[in-house]
C-alpha cells in the first residue's frame, strides 16, 4: 500500500521531537560562538591606494585615449605588484618571517571599473604590521615599476593608516552564530524525521491498519491508576448488586 505523508504528520513529528531540534540548534550556535570568540585568530585589514597616470615628463595633452591606456595597464600592474620581484623586496625591507607565497596570499589588489586608481589591501593578525606591509608594498612597487616597465606613471594616492581602535574584519561571530543556528535547525529537523522513519514500533490503531492492512475492530483504552481503581470499584459494586438480586 502506498504511504502518504500529510502536513499533520509532519507537524506531529516536529512537535514530538521539538526538544531534540532545539537542543541541536543551541549546541551548534554555542559551539560556533565559542570557536569564533576563543579559537579563531582575529584578522585585520589595511589598504593603500595607487594612481596610474601619465608621467610628468611626457608633454602630451591629457586625453580619453591616455586614460583608457592607464586603465588597461592596471591589469598588468595587478600581476606585477604580487610578483616575487616586488614581494621579495617587501620581505627584506620589513624582515618578515614569511615567504613570497604566504605574503602573496595576504595581499589582494582591487580596482573599480574604468578607474585609474587601484587598491592594495593586506590582511594580517597584527593590525600595525598590516599597515606597514601595505605601505611598503606600495612604495616598493612605485620604486621598481620604473625599471620593470621603463615608465614612470605610478603615484601613491593614499597611505595606509593605523586606526586608534582597530577592528578585525574576520571572524564575524554574529554571522557565524546565525549560520550555525540555521544549519543546526536543519540538522535537527533532519534527524527528527530520520528517527521517525526508523521507528517501526506500533503506537496506535492507525499503525496497525497500515501494517496489517486490516480494519481495527476494537481498542483497549488506556487507564491510569486512578481510573483503574474507579473501574474496580464499579465492578465490585455491580457484583454486590447482582448477588443481592440473586439472593
Amino acid at each position: 500500500m502506498e504511504e502518504t505523508i500529510s502536513l499533520k504528520d509532519i507537524f506531529e513529528t516536529l512537535k514530538k521531537r521539538i526538544a531534540l531540534i532545539i537542543m541541536i540548534t543551541l549546541i551548534a550556535t554555542a559551539a560556533s560562538a565559542i570557536i569564533s570568540y576563543f579559537f579563531l585568530t582575529p584578522i585585520y585589514q589595511s589598504s593603500t591606494q595607487i594612481l596610474v597616470n601619465q608621467s610628468d615628463s611626457e608633454q602630451q595633452q591629457y586625453s580619453t585615449t591616455q586614460i583608457q591606456t592607464s586603465v588597461e595597464m592596471i591589469n598588468t600592474y595587478r600581476v606585477i605588484i604580487k610578483s616575487p620581484a616586488i614581494l621579495e623586496g617587501v620581505i627584506q625591507e620589513l624582515d618578515l618571517n614569511q615567504n613570497v607565497d604566504q605574503l602573496n596570499e595576504s595581499i589582494s589588489v582591487n580596482s573599480e571599473q574604468n578607474s585609474q586608481v587601484f587598491t592594495v589591501a593586506v590582511q594580517n593578525a597584527d593590525p600595525e604590521l598590516a599597515v606597514k606591509i601595505a605601505n611598503t608594498v606600495a612604495e616598493t612597487f612605485q620604486k621598481e615599476i620604473a625599471s620593470i616597465m621603463k615608465i614612470d606613471n605610478v603615484s601613491i594616492l593614499s597611505n595606509a593608516e593605523l586606526p586608534s581602535s582597530p577592528s578585525p574584519i574576520k571572524p564575524n561571530p554574529l554571522l557565524n552564530m546565525a549560520i550555525a543556528m540555521v544549519v543546526g535547525l536543519m540538522v535537527g529537523v533532519g534527524i527528527a524525521f530520520l528517527l521517525e522513519y526508523l521507528d517501526n514500533t506500533i503506537k496506535s490503531e492507525q499503525d496497525i491498519e497500515k501494517l496489517l492492512e486490516l480494519p481495527v475492530l476494537g481498542v483497549i483504552a488506556e487507564m491510569d491508576e486512578k481510573q483503574f481503581q474507579q473501574s474496580n470499584t464499579t465492578i465490585s459494586k455491580s457484583r454486590v448488586r447482582s448477588e443481592t438480586y440473586e439472593a
